[in-house]
């Protein structure tokens, strides 16, 4: 191994270091609690250091954000059902499962104002990959309508009900029959639209 590839593999170790420690804190204590200082100080680098991988923390929350839209995608693809199953109720009970037991992750995602270039030609792969599992899990029940405009819908739902539960404002003996309805409206065709 040559120096210049010891120095590269050493700089990716401290850039996701500095990923990882920055999650952690957030799951721990929330965003707020997350500064270049406190990272700094838990990663044991300066903050020379810490700007050299990252211009601040909101491009610290963005790659979190990246890299929780590729897990999304994998927990996504994973959970893609066998055949008999509906891949609309596995996208959306693998959605919401990773919202609930990874809040701060999904708040870099979804709530956190991050400089992530949605619905252009520079989004990052892994945010289309994202978006993809949910257009696969839509696809079957998609009638006459517009594929994306119908994923959205569903993505806009869940996040609804994912934000609204984990801030305590829906009926936790409701979810069942909450996502019951969110799925049985998308899964409406353009005949029994006609009814």
């Amino acid at each position: 191994m040559t120096i210049q590839n010891r120095r590269e593999r050493e700089r990716a170790e401290r850039h996701q270091l500095i990923i990882n420690t920055a999650r952690d804190l957030a799951e721990a204590e929330g965003w707020d609690a997350v500064t270049t200082r406190r990272l700094a100080e838990k990663v044991e680098y300066s903050q020379p250091v810490l700007y050299s991988h990252f211009k601040g923390k909101d491009a610290i929350v963005r790659a979190v954000a990246v890299q929780g839209s590729g897990e999304l995608a994998r927990l996504l693809r994973k959970a893609r059902p066998s055949r008999g199953e509906s891949r609309l109720r596995a996208a959306a009970e693998a959605y919401l499962k990773f919202a609930r037991e990874r809040p701060a992750l999904y708040d870099a995602m979804f709530v956190q104002h991050v400089d992530l270039p949605w619905g252009t030609s520079e989004v990052p792969q892994e945010l289309l990959d994202a978006f993809g599992e949910l257009v696969a899990a839509v696809e079957p029940v998609k009638g006459d309508r517009d594929l994306d405009a119908l994923t959205e819908v569903f993505w806009s739902s869940l996040h609804g009900i994912a934000t609204l539960m984990r801030g305590g404002r829906l009926r936790p003996d409701l979810d069942e029959m909450r996502l019951d309805l969110l799925l049985g409206a998308l899964s409406l065709t353009q005949d029994e639209d006609r009814l």
